[in-house]
């Protein structure tokens, strides 16, 4: 592998990109002696399985001693055999159910096929049965699968929300009788919106196995995260203290060479501004294609759809160019808007080796069976560092040694680890966050519960504390009746139809927007309400698919947008006025490093209105023109927590700006000063919670009405707020100690993308001042 690295050090376009090389060891791995069944051990036998690791075989243990489980271990660690050894062995002896969920229907189908072939080898008459129910299914095939009442049952939340929970008494009354082992995989994918709405799923299934007498144990494999007890606990509604952890991996692996590959910066004449990087999705490319060369299977991820497919092809491109026919034929794309058939077709390529090099999104990230690789790219840091190990456990077969090569962005988390690398690989995991009493959520899923069978006031053991005050409401407003029975108070679902299908898992904003082709009439993307104000404005750019499309025409009450076909060598950026109002403080402490700095956790409000959007040209960045739009209003009630600027700092900074240059506005710079330092704490939130930096804003102001004085805000981006703002607060001077760190370490002048600047900012980043930003966060940091 160094003779590789080396090799690559030597190729022409090489400018001295490579910032560190990191080995990480391989290791040996550990087994443990576990009894099994004569039946089952020959199955494994069949498979190629022996023995267990040493964590395979605790977690079977803890769950054969009635212990709730969460496997927080690397990927391709064998997290399966900790549910599936005791599922089959609960079927084998009295043909007890198990219930397996996961996100994607792709990872249904990846351990349908593996536990069927299981199954199969224990022989005529073993009594386990594997079927899976996805809303890809006809309703005779669910019919049929209902009548065979299979003894291993998987699906997606989904499909649980709509079309088991609601039917449990009329068609699955057989299941939940029997119900003895709820798996949850990917436990780390339930976080945020949809997190939060799966945790009041699986708290409408434990409602549902009470009715039926059963009380399943859960069984939760996540990726390495820095909570995974009270994350599984969070999601499945168990206490924590039921949770046994196992989060050491005794699995043997090769040694990984990692390579933090850095774009060179464009240089002044170049018209680009301090800080700026050529493409990291061109480096990529490079990388990639040299790499096929040298005989390396290799998988570049990648965080669009868009990108994946273009340089997929143009990978493909170079490839003949250089005369590799065979090895363009083996590149490919994968990603999650494929179908099912296609995606499948290139998982069993790459386990096979004929699909020899592939741009993919994160839909690969997750634990589908591809084999082992030879090497990985990141192209840009995927955001997290659960996401980056995530993807670099995709290379390696056996023991051999593997190449894990990461390539900066320009952004702020991309350029932190570029420059602090040590950060990434001795830093804490991040925290994966929900949160299943977001009151938004919670009414839909109330009125769900209802329908699916009474509610009584024992209900708040699983819905929380604001249970009685939504049944209250829910009570007034018609929707729910209520009962004086003899067995106590009962409240019995009072509407129509289904409130089940009302809603979505996956988002949290009814109202969507349909983007068509205004030539073809076709449908080319279907936006939540927002972020079309945000992406489809009259004038927009959008990029779909390969296909640069402008916005003519816009029409939110008919909701849909229509699109024209376009050579525009320019993006767009849209402009914003914002306000927040405090409804209520909950709690407030002292900043870490000042006395005089109140931090506050409260209810907002955010009131935005979109004013118009900027034009930028393609290749350097700079605007080329702006343009008036008349939209509406937008409002969310979401948390926020947020800190007021000590006074004697407020003085130091407006002194700061007028040493520096005595004509200074000082309100301006001051005003730039609290902007930058804004900018700088969202971004750097996914260091450490599991979340993107637009699942967060902000705002900065020298006077808030309800502080009276010089505050920023920092506030969840979704309605109810999901519980991101509640674990920064309580955390903040992690936070402030990270996000100085990256401010200051940047070696820029006056603030670029890899520090202060946000491609996301209503005001066009416009005032900014970094090293005011500096001053105040060194204030604050303890």
């Amino acid at each position: 592998m160094d003779e590789t690295i080396s090799w690559l050090r030597d190729r022409p376009y090489y400018e001295g990109q490579v910032t560190h090389h990191e080995t990480v060891p391989g290791r040996a791995a550990t087994f443990a002696d576990l009894d099994l069944s004569d039946r089952l051990a020959s199955a494994l036998e069949k498979r190629g399985i022996e023995r267990l690791y040493d964590h395979q075989a605790t977690a079977v243990e803890r769950v054969r001693d009635g212990d709730d489980v969460v496997l927080a271990t690397d990927t391709a660690s064998g997290k399966s055999l900790a549910y599936t050894v005791p599922a089959f062995e609960r079927a084998l002896d009295h043909t007890g159910c198990t219930l397996y969920i996961a996100p994607q229907v792709a990872l249904i189908n990846d351990q349908t096929e593996t536990l069927q072939d299981l199954a199969h080898g224990l022989g005529f008459g073993s009594r386990v049965t594997v079927a899976q129910y996805t809303g890809r299914q006809s309703k005779s095939e669910k019919a049929e699968i209902r009548e065979r009442q299979p003894t291993v049952l998987l699906t997606t939340p989904d499909m649980l929300h709509y079309g088991i929970l609601p039917h449990g008494h009329r068609l699955w009354d057989w299941f939940f009788e029997r119900l003895e082992t709820v798996v949850v995989d990917e436990v780390h994918e339930y976080r945020g919106v949809f997190g939060s709405q799966v945790g009041l799923v699986l708290r409408r299934l434990n409602r549902v196995c009470e009715r039926f007498d059963a009380d399943p144990q859960y069984v939760c494999c996540s990726a390495t995260i820095g909570n995974p007890v009270e994350h599984a606990a969070t999601v499945t509604g168990r206490p924590e203290t039921n949770y046994a952890a196992i989060t050491e991996d005794q699995s043997a692996t090769g040694p990984t060479h990692w390579l933090f590959w850095n774009p060179p910066e464009y240089e002044d004449g170049d018209g680009w501004g301090s800080g700026r990087r050529k493409s990291s999705h061109v480096e990529t490319k490079r990388l990639f294609v040299d790499l096929l060369t040298r005989g390396y299977q290799t998988v570049a991820f990648t965080r669009s759809r868009q990108t994946a497919e273009r340089y997929a092809t143009e990978s493909a491109d170079e490839l003949r160019r250089r005369g590799e026919h065979d090895v363009a034929e083996g590149v490919t794309a994968y990603q999650a808007a494929l179908t099912g058939d296609r995606r499948r077709t290139v998982e069993e390529g790459l386990s096979s080796g004929e699909i020899r090099g592939v741009w993919s999104t994160k839909a690969l990230e997750l634990g589908v069976d591809v084999g082992g690789l030879d090497a990985v790219l990141l192209d840009g840091y995927p955001g997290t560092r659960m996401g980056a190990f995530q993807q670099a456990g995709r290379a390696g077969r056996g023991t051999d040694p593997s190449l894990v090569i990461v390539v900066g962005g320009e952004d702020q988390l991309d350029q932190y680890f570029m420059r602090n690398p040590d950060e990434f690989f001795d830093g804490e995991p991040e925290r994966a966050i929900s949160n299943p009493q977001n009151r938004t959520l919670l009414p839909d899923h109330v009125l769900s519960a209802a329908r699916e069978t009474w509610l009584t006031p024992t209900d708040d053991d699983h819905f929380g504390d604001p249970f009685p005050d939504v049944v209250a409401a829910l009570t007034e407003s018609g929707e729910l009746s209520r009962r004086e029975t003899d067995a106590g108070i009962r409240w019995l679902y009072d509407g129509d139809g289904s409130p089940q299908h009302e809603m979505n898992l996956r988002t949290v904003d009814d109202r969507q927007v349909q983007l068509r082709d205004r030539a073809s009439g076709e449908t080319v993307a279907e936006l939540p309400f927002g972020d079309a104000l945000r992406d489809a404005h009259p004038g927009a750019i959008y990029h779909h698919q390969g296909r640069r499309y402008e916005v003519v025409d816009l029409d939110l009450d008919l909701g849909v947008a229509e699109l024209s076909q376009t050579h525009a060598d320019y993006y767009t950026q849209v402009l914003h006025d914002k306000t927040i109002t405090v409804e209520r403080d909950h709690a407030e402490t002292r900043m870490p490093g000042h006395q005089d700095s109140t931090l506050r956790l409260a209810d907002v409000t955010m009131r935005k209105q979109i004013t118009g959007y900027e034009r930028r040209d393609g290749k350097t960045g700079e605007p080329v023109g702006q343009f008036a739009l008349d939209l509406p209003e937008t409002t969310l009630s979401t948390r926020a927590f947020y800190y007021t600027v000590p006074e004697p700092v407020e003085r130091r900074m407006r002194e700061q700006a007028a040493d520096r240059d005595a004509l200074a506005d000082e309100d301006e710079a001051f005003g730039g000063g609290i902007h930058a330092a804004e900018h700088a704490m969202i971004a750097m939130m996914p260091a450490e919670l599991l979340c993107d930096r637009r699942d967060v804003g902000g705002l900065s102001t020298p006077l808030h009405p309800h502080t009276g004085k010089s505050t920023i805000f920092i506030y969840d981006g979704y309605p109810g707020g999901v519980g991101l703002t509640e674990r920064a607060y309580a955390d903040v001077g992690s936070l402030l100690s990270t996000t100085r760190k990256m401010v200051a370490s940047c070696d820029c002048a006056d603030g670029c993308p890899a520090c202060v600047q946000s491609p996301h900012c209503g005001n066009a980043n416009d005032p900014l001042d970094k090293a005011l930003a500096l001053t105040l966060l060194e204030a604050l940091e303890d």
